[in-house]
């Protein structure tokens, strides 16, 4: 098989399981539309897989055009791949990762009355991401980014009878329009100053367009490319849930468990990630550009964090996480560090994506209760996934020796050498999110794994909407029912998820961050020495088992582990305490009940006053001008010169002599008036 077959069969494979299970459900059985659609997305993880293999054994990347689209204007539209490492790398990530959700969800999903339906979304949206990965230019992946979007929303509605899951997609839906039309917004003037809307040839000419400028309004000109970069950015934001545009993705998490893991862990949130680093020569060019990513990086990396302090429900916890992690990987990539951020992106996908499918399986265990107050002492009843949980909390918190720590770790050195006028509030923002970060993630571990046991007995329930289950489940274990520890065909998921969580850090770092991996992959400029101070200190503390013992000495341990001892002691030893806080902070704990009132801002504001002008412009513009000025005014008009007209046709021939006459005169009067003059 050429290489170039095997290009096309990576996206195509997960794409033909999509149609069959998506068209043909009906016809054929529960395990044919599995069967397939797994069959479809393992033959592209083998794909990128081995494409990753001939990359690293030397081979040559690929960028071309595979097929062309149309033709306007002499400007050609085209559907071509951009294969090398960093594509190789996302591609097998989004395949792995998705082929374990595949395989999660035949326990997951067995009950539901949508399975096929489930089984397509899933395998469409892998086709989708591919895509969006493998595009050599910017309308592919501008088609890309849009079908993940339009799948995401088929995904997080999936229980469409449930009004909070229909409400939950179209949220997530309208937010990524407003980042999708910065998105085009910067295409559009790549295409309007570069000409061209192919990678290589944009990035070989855009040094030369550095000092370039745009005037907006009038009498100010701008960068050229710090505002392009800033509208491609937008678009980020709103694809990877960067604050502002954050808000769709804790409600997101109404779509069943295994696309929580797939969506908003491993995949589609990182394709702003992604997009950003295979921008590098752009955004290299544009300190302004830079400065501001690495300020919406740290809010978000810090703010949402906080918000994950107070949530009861176990999957907001760990969507808040995942949008605290997205931070830290915009951080990076606001530092020039892009090889840190986007190797974060890898180590984040596996062990985000077992934290996932791991509160899944105790959704499962629990008969679908995901009140972490209705839990606890979970640990002997499901020890596989407990051990899984603990190896995925611990990678998150950045535990030396394990993956998050690597990838975390070196994007918080990274910001601290970075000279630009935002890294210093980034620096503070990712140092304190290291102890909030452990904080909520082991209040969650604790609540859940271990203490008292809690279910089965008189739940609590929350005052959100949000905590309802679809209708057709019913909720939480009856009184003496014990939790059980789930199939085989969630646990294998979990295990082998739990596995690159504990080592992919070690292997990859030096490669991905000091050595070839992505060096004519991703540019950084000689102005930004970050990275380049980041190799010196790795290589001076002596490598990969030196980064980890000595970060015994540095402040990012400690304050995890106080995060961690803090949350031991506030919620398994004196849970009265946390109580006591929440209420001696009324208006602060509020502020955080309510996230910090954005969804208002949207809603009540935004939204609001949409509708309130579209209300405006109906009953005043349309009902009163348009229809009942211009349309019925004009109709009037018409009938009230007919009326007048009508009392002259009267059918008296005398009537009609007298008017002929009456004219005459007129006429000879004028006439004579106009002649007389010229006679005298």
């Amino acid at each position: 098989m050429s290489m170039q077959t095997i290009y096309l069969l990576i996206p195509l494979a997960p794409l033909f399981g999509a149609l069959v299970a998506g068209l043909f459900g009906w016809a054929i059985s529960r395990r044919a539309a599995h069967t397939i659609t797994i069959a479809g997305v393992s033959i592209s993880f083998l794909l990128s897989a081995y494409v990753l293999k001939t990359l690293l054994a030397g081979g040559d990347s690929f960028n071309g055009t595979v097929y062309t689209w149309l033709t306007v204007a002499g400007l050609e539209f085209n559907v071509g791949f951009l294969i090398d490492n960093l594509t190789a790398m996302m591609m097998c990530v989004v395949t792995f990762v998705s082929l374990m959700v595949h395989v999660y969800t035949i326990g997951y999903m067995h009950e539901d009355p949508g399975y096929a339906r489930f089984f397509s979304y899933i395998s469409l949206f892998t086709f989708s991401m591919l895509m969006l990965v493998m595009s050599n230019n910017f309308i592919q992946l501008f088609f890309g980014w849009e079908a993940v979007g339009l799948v995401s929303y088929l995904l997080i509605g999936f229980w469409f009878k449930r009004p909070t899951a229909i409400f939950a997609n179209m949220k997530a839906f309208l937010i990524n329009r407003v980042g999708d039309f910065g998105f085009l917004l910067g295409i559009g003037l790549v295409l309007a100053h570069f000409g061209s809307l192919d990678y290589a040839e944009v990035f070989k000419l855009a040094p030369a367009l550095q000092n370039a400028t745009i005037t907006l309004f009038a009498g100010k000109s701008w960068s050229l490319l710090t505002v392009t970069c800033i509208l491609l950015f937008i678009g980020a934001m709103g694809k990877s849930a960067q604050f502002p545009l954050h808000v769709w993705l804790p409600d997101s998490m109404e779509g069943p468990t295994p696309i929580s893991a797939l969506i908003h862990a491993a995949t589609m949130v990182t394709a702003g990630i992604f997009m950003v680093a295979r921008m590098s020569p752009l955004f290299e060019l544009s300190d302004a550009a830079l400065n501001f990513i690495l300020i919406i990086g740290s809010i978000t990396a810090l703010f949402m964090g906080f918000l994950g302090i107070i949530q009861n429900d176990i999957k907001r916890v760990v969507a808040y996480s995942t949008l605290s992690q997205l931070g830290y990987m915009t951080v990076a990539l606001g530092a020039s560090a892009y090889q840190a951020g986007v190797f974060h992106l890898m180590t984040h996908a596996f062990f985000k994506a077992l934290l996932f499918l791991a509160a899944g399986s105790v959704i499962m265990g629990l008969h679908h209760d995901q009140d972490i107050r209705n839990m606890g002492g979970l640990r002997k009843y499901m020890p596989i996934t407990w051990i899984t949980s603990l190896v995925g909390s611990l990678a998150l918190i950045g535990t030396p020796f394990l993956s998050g720590f690597y990838s975390k770790d070196s994007i918080i050195e990274a910001v601290h050498f970075s000279t630009l006028p935002a890294a210093g509030f980034a620096y503070f923002a990712v140092m304190a999110g290291v102890f909030v970060t452990a904080f909520y993630s082991f209040r969650m571990y604790f609540l859940v794994f271990h203490g008292e046991e809690r279910f089965g007995k008189k739940h609590h329930h929350g005052d959100h909407a949000e905590e309802e289950e679809s209708a057709d489940h019913h909720h939480g274990l009856a009184h003496g029912q014990k939790p059980h520890e789930s199939p085989w065909v969630v646990t294998v998921p979990l295990v082998l998820l739990a596995i690159p969580s504990l080592l992919i850090g070690a292997i990859e770092i030096e490669p991905m961050l000091f050595g070839e991996f992505f060096r004519n992959t991703i540019t950084v400029g000689n102005n930004h020495e970050a990275m380049a101070k980041l190799g010196e200190m790795f290589h001076h503390h002596g490598g990969v088992t030196g980064m980890s013992l000595h970060a015994i000495q540095t402040a990012p341990f400690w304050l995890a582990l106080a995060g961690v001892a803090l949350s031991w002691f506030f919620y398994l030893k004196r849970p009265d305490i946390p109580a006591a806080i929440r209420r001696a902070s009324g208006p602060l704990y509020t502020l955080l009940d309510n996230k910090y009132y954005m969804d208002d801002l949207y809603i009540k504001g935004f939204a609001a006053l949409g509708r309130g002008a579209g209300l405006v412009l109906w009953k005043l513009g349309d009902t009163i001008l348009i229809d009942g000025l211009l349309v019925n005014g004009s109709a009037k008009v018409v009938e009230l010169g007919s009326r007048v007209a009508k009392k002259l046709q009267t059918g008296y021939l005398y009537h009609y002599a007298f008017a002929m006459i009456v004219g005459a005169i007129i006429l000879l009067s004028w006439w004579l008036g106009s002649i007389l003059p010229a006679l005298r």
